[in-house]
């Protein structure tokens, strides 16, 4: 068998990953889009949003619902792909949000264009016309996905199997573990999706996975620890007091709709719940959260036990007194200009769309602010440039000076570390592994990692470029 890398190659996000069997049966190991770097065309096949004939896939197994993993399943259907799409129950649920949220952004970028060239014939668009798809596409796609629990050996076709590992990170999300039986043999191999951590608020710990002959792993924190040396509740607690309680100011935290979002809302809930801290408002301004919400809230047996019994002891795990939610823009370009003593939290986590990109230009220049980023933020995103900024940053075409205090924490990555990445591979023996495949990460954590797997002994440990493929 053939795996090609077609994404997340020595980048963090984009993840695409063709594996082709003797027999021509070709699957895809997640289906993702790019984020921060632009138009993903690679020009292989003119007109089209991939480098390879979606027509000739046959299968498509998604690892999680995170647009970087799954933002590019519309277009396959797009372009005459008529497989089907196996995945756990919550990732489909979770994808349709997501998918549905991205053709409405695609649907903007459209009557935008539009407007624009009406006034000037020439004007060119600020996104690849390739990679667009709208409603009808993502609901076409729906149509297609398969659900499996975690755990079920399921038997795709005769030479096939199929495993979905839970591994953290994200509700429903897993390992992919592949049993291919070629010639009389038997090969596996497994693809990690998004490695998640341990003691993560809502989600299980990674189970440890089966020995595998091939192994491509992500390396998003390859080459770093998490620095928060305190536990999530208290590492909110402390910027609440900072921000909200000593100078009365505005905590803005920026937070993916799906995922960080949960994690904070319930860790804010279990903060609160104690009673020891003043009721601060809270504002959740993401109309998308609300909906993830419920899918949470509606696959309890996917949450770890802390969570299953905090909901029955409290009756929900996202609604608290001082909480509100936010639907009506109007509402939110009110609250981003008031002066009132608050936390937001909004999407996206990056700052590259979403209400979030008004209330941090709205806050700016506010001494009083604080502005929490709680996640990895890509290369070439306004996130990486905010945290990285010093006293001005750059929005659009104007240098903005920068008065709020700008906070990085890793407390609620979703991300394990480069201890937990290296737990993950320790799984699995040296002398038994034949190829280690480093993708989904910077280059630099992607060399360090390699190195400290070669201390360990591990041997055959590749770091491949876009388009490289491997003979297993």
């Amino acid at each position: 068998m053939k795996l090609t890398i077609w994404g997340a190659a020595k980048q963090v996000t984009g993840s695409v990953f063709l594996l082709e069997l003797e027999d021509d049966f070709r699957i895809l190991i997640d289906c993702g889009m790019e984020m921060g770097k632009g138009q993903t065309n690679d020009a292989l096949y003119p007109g089209s949003a991939f480098p390879f004939d979606a027509s000739m896939i046959n299968l498509v197994i998604l690892t999680h619902a995170h647009l970087d993993h799954s933002g590019r399943i519309p277009n396959l259907f797009r372009e005459g792909f008529e497989g089907k799409i196996i995945c756990t129950g919550p990732t489909m649920e979770l994808a349709e949000l997501l998918l549905l949220d991205s053709a409405n952004i695609n649907r903007r970028k459209i009557k935008h264009f539009q407007k624009k060239r009406s006034r000037n014939p020439g004007y060119k668009p600020d996104f690849n016309p390739d990679e667009i798809y709208l409603e009808k596409d993502v609901n076409k796609s729906l149509e297609q996905f398969l659900t499996l629990p975690f755990n079920k050996r399921t038997k795709v076709k005769k030479d096939l199997l199929l495993t979905l590992i839970p591994t953290g990170h994200l509700l429903g999300a897993a390992n992919v573990l592949l049993e291919v039986f070629e010639n009389g043999k038997s090969k596996k191999i497994m693809f990690s999706g998004d490695v998640g951590r341990s003691n993560y608020p809502l989600l299980p710990d990674p189970q440890k996975p089966d020995q595998v002959d091939y192994l491509v792993c992500e390396t998003t924190y390859g080459n770093r620890l998490h620095q928060s040396k305190v536990e999530t509740e208290e590492e909110l607690r402390n910027a609440i007091q900072k921000t909200c309680v000593d100078m009365a100011g505005k905590l803005i935290i920026p937070a993916f709709s799906i995922g960080r979002t949960q994690a904070i809302i319930y860790t804010l809930n279990k903060l609160f719940s104690k009673g020891n801290m003043p009721a601060v408002k809270i504002y959740a301004d993401s109309p998308l959260a609300r909906k993830s919400n419920k899918v949470y809230e509606q696959n309890t047996t996917y949450l770890n036990e802390e969570a299953r019994d905090f909901k029955d002891e409290k009756g929900a795990l996202f609604y608290l007194d001082n909480l509100e939610y936010i639907d009506d823009l109007k509402e939110s370009i009110m609250i981003s200009k008031s002066n009132e003593s608050c936390i937001i939290i909004s999407s996206s986590g990056m700052l590259e769309g979403g209400r979030i990109q008004n209330h941090i230009k709205e806050n700016l220049g506010n001494a009083r602010c604080t502005i929490l980023m709680v996640g990895f933020s890509a290369e070439g995103t306004f996130g990486h440039r905010l945290v990285n900024s010093g006293a001005n940053v750059v929005m659009g075409k104007r240098t903005v000076p920068v008065m709020a205090k700008v906070e990085h924490t890793d407390a609620f990555s979703g991300h394990g570390d480069q201890k937990d990445l290296l737990q993950f591979v320790e799984a699995q023996s040296p002398e038994e592994l034949k190829k280690i495949i480093l993708v989904h990460g910077e280059p630099d954590s992607m060399e360090d990692f390699k190195e400290l797997l070669e201390e360990k002994d591990y041997q055959n440990i590749h770091i491949p470029e876009k388009g490289e493929s491997f003979e297993l």
